[in-house]
């Protein structure tokens, strides 16, 4: 006689998405670690070179920050303490554009898709509500989703979605919730973030910190 599973296959599911998502946090720490650690390059002797080297870590720093669970965050104020105050603006925009870009690719992936893997660990209603939004407009999935929350704090937090999304990108540790990469990503799924609006948002929010150290040598 075949033996019978002890556990439902629900219950199997998610606890293979609790590994998948230790293992998606673990790797996004070891990948900014890592990046950081490789960041510290030699002083070279010339601009040309300097330019160049600043620029590729530019590039890398954009592709790894737009990564769900990467700190992304820790890795930009680490690369804005080790080039020089002037460099702040570029790291700045570096940030902005690895969050647009992580935006645009939670715009494009398919709501069947996501109903599909929320089906798959057994989350029935999340698939249900993500199948009903797909055929709505931003507003109508607002109204939606404040009709369906099902505590007090979250129909709150949707009013107040652009707040909540800029100090979400600003919250120590949010590296938990996926990071700058995955929130980006999470706000071009949802559909609730127009893209003016969200590019405002995110310019703003990380402005404060690179701002503070554009400026420090004014400061001193």
């Amino acid at each position: 006689m075949p033996r019978l599973s002890s556990a439902p296959m629900g219950s199997k599911r998610r606890g293979f998405l609790i590994a998948v998502y230790a293992g998606l946090l673990a790797g996004g720490l070891l990948l900014g670690r890592q990046f950081v650690e490789s960041s510290d390059f030699p002083a070279p002797g010339s601009e040309i070179y300097l330019h160049r080297m600043i620029m590729t870590l530019v590039v890398i720093y954009i592709l790894v920050a737009a990564l769900p669970f990467v700190p992304a965050s820790e890795i930009g104020l680490c690369l804005m303490l080790m080039l020089e105050p002037t460099n702040a603006v570029l790291v700045y925009t570096s940030t902005v554009v690895a969050l647009m870009l992580a935006y645009l690719i939670g715009r494009i992936i398919p709501a069947g898709a996501c109903a599909t893997a929320f089906d798959f660990f057994g989350f029935r209603k999340a698939r249900e509500l993500i199948l009903q939004m797909a055929a709505l407009n931003a507003n109508a999935r607002l109204e939606l989703l404040l009709t369906r929350a099902p505590a007090r704090v979250v129909p709150s937090l949707l009013r107040h979605r652009y707040l909540a999304l800029a100090v979400a990108l600003n919250l120590p540790g949010n590296t938990l919730v996926g990071g700058g990469g995955g929130i980006a990503l999470s706000a071009g799924m949802s559909g609730l973030y127009p893209m003016p609006a969200y590019i405002a948002t995110v310019a703003i929010a990380v402005a404060p910190i690179p701002l503070l150290i554009a400026l420090s040598p004014l400061l001193q």
